[in-house]
């Protein structure tokens, strides 16, 4: 029957208050943090810039195979067999071994307790493919070791970019995966990304190298030029020190020279390897590094054992912040290369949220005004349980901090259309529903009853609708499902208790009056 305890209109009551209030704060300005929440507008309503980076992971493939080298030349060398040879040609290592010892250099790459090429504990497969051809060996990564070298370097990628967006303090950015090696970058009321582009662009990859006077060095070594263009000079391979070791970077002002330059303190085991290498180094000129170019290289004039020290390069202050900022954050580990870019502008934004808000406005009335004329005081109550709906959903979007975009605006519209099918659907049973049955009461709780299958049949299959975009899509799509997923959740709520407990409450004041509805 057409019942609502005390309990149960107190607990609609006070749900129905306490989204309404915080649907509320939106507008206005509460001291509280939980309800001071507002939705934050996507990047298509507020403006900003939009940046696809996709990973470049060929460099990354090298260097793990040079690194294999040094395994495979000690791991061997300690077994008495000899190989040689050793060259990267196409993301493949090759090299060669003397004929007696090749099943054995087979054997241990393929050997389960493998040093140089460890089973993965979860796939049971190799990170490394070799083939053999006659006393030569070809070693690359196997289709899983691309994989997994890919997802890492993703995860990696993901949050350094994410430490240097927070550092510059952009305001609510959104930084997603996509795919195995692409990142999606957000940012809502940038409009000008130069410099965000500049700084995702590096890689900041620092490094401490002594400049030496030949290419006779015993570790390698390589050309570099300055960063300013003056000058080139010869510099080891052999790296003293990384960003690694960097626990902090700040822009200063030297008060001696009147130079902007940037500080930076080491962790203890960089300290002790600046300190020595300063102290044997004494007269020699070290090269500071960055992405394959000479900021400095300064003389060492004496032993640096304070774990701190400055870098100088004609800096700017702006260009001595960013610096700081990237060797603060760390270093990429593979190149990013900026494949899209797009960039909305405020005034587009501001027009598509008019856009969205007066077809909001529109769509609301018309279906008022039909709802009303069609079903009179039953209308009028659909009416104000549509009013509701919104600000319970506008408020559990403000609760969570969404981000809106111009697809959930749709997506809100669209809950609208099935909160009023729903109560067409329960209306047009109960008209169904009197023409056999004179008690008003049976006959709308009879029209609730019976119209519940098809009411939750349809929002069923258009929740999984929504759970399968928002898992599979992607931008707009999510926020198109997200806001129509929770539309649907609420619209059920309105619609059985709120519309319920008001149609209640006026059947029961007018059982015995005829044609109700």
């Amino acid at each position: 029957m057409l019942y609502f305890s005390k309990l149960r209109i107190i607990c609609i009551t006070l749900i129905s208050l306490f989204f309404i209030v915080i649907a509320s704060s939106n507008l206005l300005k509460f001291d509280n943090d939980l309800l001071d929440k507002k939705i934050n507008l996507g990047l298509d309503l507020q403006g900003g810039s939009y940046l696809l980076l996709e990973i470049d992971n060929d460099p990354v493939i090298e260097q793990k195979l040079q690194n294999l080298t040094v395994t495979i030349r000690n791991y061997f060398k300690d077994k008495d067999i000899k190989v040689t040879n050793f060259k990267l040609i196409e993301q493949t290592l090759l090299f060669s071994t003397d004929k007696n010892f090749q099943q054995v250099v087979l054997n241990e790459f393929q050997a389960e307790d493998s040093k140089i090429n460890p089973y993965y504990q979860r796939f049971k497969s190799h990170q490394l493919d070799i083939e053999q051809e006659e006393n030569f060996f070809k070693v690359s990564y196997s289709k899983q070791g691309i994989i997994n070298l890919k997802t890492s370097s993703q995860d990696q990628a993901l949050e350094i970019v994410r430490r240097r967006i927070d550092e510059i303090g952009t305001n609510e950015p959104n930084i997603l995966k996509r795919g195995n090696d692409r990142i999606l970058v957000e940012l809502p009321g940038l409009d000008d990304p130069m410099r965000i582009k500049s700084l995702l662009g590096k890689t900041a990859n620092l490094t401490f190298r002594f400049v030496t006077n030949s290419n006779e060095d015993s570790f390698g070594a390589d050309k570099l030029q300055f960063e300013d263009g003056s000058e080139e000079a010869i510099v080891s391979k052999r790296i003293i020190l990384s960003g690694d070791n960097l626990l902090d970077a700040q822009p200063r002002m030297n008060s001696e020279t009147n130079e902007t330059v940037v500080t930076f303190s080491l962790d203890r085991v960089g300290a002790k390897r600046f300190g020595k290498a300063t102290s044997n180094g004494i007269g020699k000129r070290l090269a500071i590094v960055l992405d394959g170019n000479i900021i400095s290289a300064p003389v060492i004039r004496d032993k640096i054992a304070t774990g701190s020290g400055q870098i100088s390069g004609g800096f700017t202050f702006q260009s001595a912040t960013d610096l700081a900022l990237l060797l603060r954050s760390g270093a990429l580990p593979a190149p990013l290369n900026i494949i899209e870019e797009r960039t909305v502008g405020p005034d587009l934004g501001q027009d598509s949220i008019k856009a969205g808000i007066i077809a909001l406005i529109i769509g609301f009335i018309l279906v008022i005004l039909f709802i009303f004329v069609k079903y009179k005081i039953f209308g009028a109550i659909t009416n104000i349980t549509l009013v509701i709906n919104l600000f319970i959903l506008i408020g559990i979007l403000t609760l969570f901090e969404a981000t809106l975009t111009l697809p959930g605006i749709a997506g809100i519209i669209l809950t609208v259309g099935m909160a009023v099918d729903a109560n067409v659907l329960i209306f047009e049973r109960i008209r169904e529903e009197l023409k056999d049955e004179k008690n008003n009461l049976i006959a709308f709780d009879s029209g609730y009853v019976k119209s519940r299958t098809a009411i939750l049949d349809a929002n069923i299959t258009t929740l999984l609708a929504a759970i399968i975009l928002f898992f599979m899509g992607s931008g707009p799509i999510k926020g198109f499902s997200l806001t129509l997923g929770i539309g649907i959740f609420t619209t059920l709520f309105s619609v059985y208790f709120i519309a319920r407990l008001l149609t209640v409450l006026y059947v029961s004041k007018n059982k015995e009056k005829e044609g109700l509805i």
